[in-house]
This record gives structure tokens, C-alpha cells and sequence, in this order.
């Protein structure tokens, strides 16, 4: 059986349900739902500060009210935490957006609102040690990862666009043009929702294929040049 070095640190009561040590589980899930939350919130995600801290309260409070039964009782059927983890899903699934744009938004918030529930229910069980550490990863992966994955978009040989052109008749053109540059166009769909805006828009997915361009150019400078075609409305890459 784990032996968690924080409650041995801070004495028997640490690992009983007292009123203590129920104040200090719940303490520590908001505490760290509110870092959480504060991330997300500093960032315009949907999901904000409160959805965090409630995901987290819930999921501690759900944690101590299965301990207290399993210790009443002497079973350790966590039918509460469970029901936690499926409502969480719930959210999660609803937090996901698909904009007009065909770019998907919300799965890091997503997953950050089910990872917040686990946060929880690791407080509530007084597994600290744990808590603390997927606590840290957690915001390595929130704080710092997204820097390493646009380092590594940014040398990558494929990306994918939002493209508006003037007319349909421009596609063609667009295509010549992309080639001619040393682009090899992958797959092209267009995107239903504009078409009766005036303009057509398609989602392109592109792949660097000219040595030069593989060198020297960024995803932003390429889109930039063919931003500057005159029957291009706006482009802009899709993340």
C-alpha cells in the first residue's frame, strides 16, 4: 500500500477524515483549480477560473463522501468518484468548439477540465504526494509545452490553411501559383458554411516540397506571399 510521504510529514491526522484534514483536501484542490483556472482564464479560454474550481470541489468532495462510506461501511466501491469522472467527460465534450473556420477548439481546455477532476479526486483521497506532482507536470504541459509545439509546427514541411478566395474560378490559379512556388497541395475541401457569402472558402492542407523553401521560409512567410495574390481575400494557417 502507498505510503504518502506528505501525510507521514504532517502526522497521523493528515491520513484520517477529520475535520482537519477534510478542510485541508478541499484547500488544496481549490488552491490549485484556481492556479489552473487563472492559466486558462489569462489565455480568453471558454472554460474560466469557477468551471475549474467546481470541477475540482466536486470531484474532492465526491473522493471524501466514497471514503467516508467505504470507511463506514468497509467496502471501497467509489460510486461517487466514478460519477465524477463521466460528468467531467460530459463537460469536456461540450467544452470542444468546431468554428467556421473547420478549426477545432477547446481540447486543451477539455482536457485540462478532466485532468482538474483527477486533481481532485487525488486531493480527496489525501494521496498530497501525487497531487502536488501531477499538479506540476500539469502546468509544465499547459505553461511550457505549447512553446515546444509551435517551435516544432513552425520547421514542420506540412500546414494546413484557411484560404477565401474572390471566386471558385480562382482556385485553379491558386493551385498553379502554390505549385510554382514549390508547394505540393495534399487535399482541399471546401468549407460549407460560406457559401452563400459571396467569397469561397476551402480548408487546404499544403506540403513544403522546394529545398529553398524548406531552408529558409516560415509557415508565415509563405502564407504572407500568397496573401499577396489579388484574388486571395485572406488566408491565415490553422492551428
Amino acid at each position: 500500500m502507498f505510503s504518502d510521504p506528505i501525510c507521514q510529514a504532517l502526522g497521523p491526522w493528515a491520513g484520517e477524515l477529520n475535520l482537519f484534514s477534510i478542510l485541508l483536501r478541499i484547500i488544496l484542490s481549490v488552491a490549485l483549480a484556481v492556479v489552473v483556472g487563472c492559466e486558462r482564464s489569462a489565455k480568453r479560454h471558454a472554460a474560466g477560473l469557477r468551471t475549474f474550481v467546481l470541477v475540482s470541489l466536486g470531484a474532492t468532495v465526491a473522493m471524501l463522501m466514497d471514503c467516508s462510506v467505504a470507511s463506514a461501511a468497509g467496502h471501497e466501491f467509489f460510486l461517487f468518484s466514478a460519477a465524477v469522472i463521466v460528468a467531467a467527460a460530459i463537460i469536456c465534450v461540450y467544452s470542444v468548439l468546431f468554428t467556421s473556420k473547420s478549426q477545432i477548439k477547446g481540447l486543451t481546455t477539455s482536457a485540462a477540465l478532466w485532468g482538474c477532476a483527477l486533481l481532485g479526486l487525488s486531493a480527496g483521497a489525501g494521496l498530497f504526494t501525487i497531487t502536488l506532482a501531477a499538479f506540476v507536470l500539469f502546468m509544465i504541459s499547459l505553461a511550457v509545452m505549447p512553446r515546444f509545439e509551435t517551435y516544432l509546427k513552425d520547421r514542420s514541411n506540412h500546414f494546413e490553411v484557411h484560404l477565401e478566395l474572390n471566386s471558385s474560378r480562382d482556385l485553379p490559379n491558386f493551385t498553379a501559383t502554390s505549385r510554382a512556388l514549390g508547394l505540393a497541395i495534399d487535399e482541399i475541401e471546401q468549407n460549407p458554411a460560406y457559401l452563400n457569402s459571396g467569397i469561397s472558402v476551402y480548408s487546404v492542407a499544403l506540403s513544403i516540397q522546394s529545398p529553398e523553401l524548406k531552408k529558409y521560409k516560415t509557415h508565415k512567410e509563405i502564407i504572407a506571399a500568397l496573401g499577396t495574390l489579388d484574388y486571395v481575400n485572406h488566408i491565415e494557417e490553422m492551428q
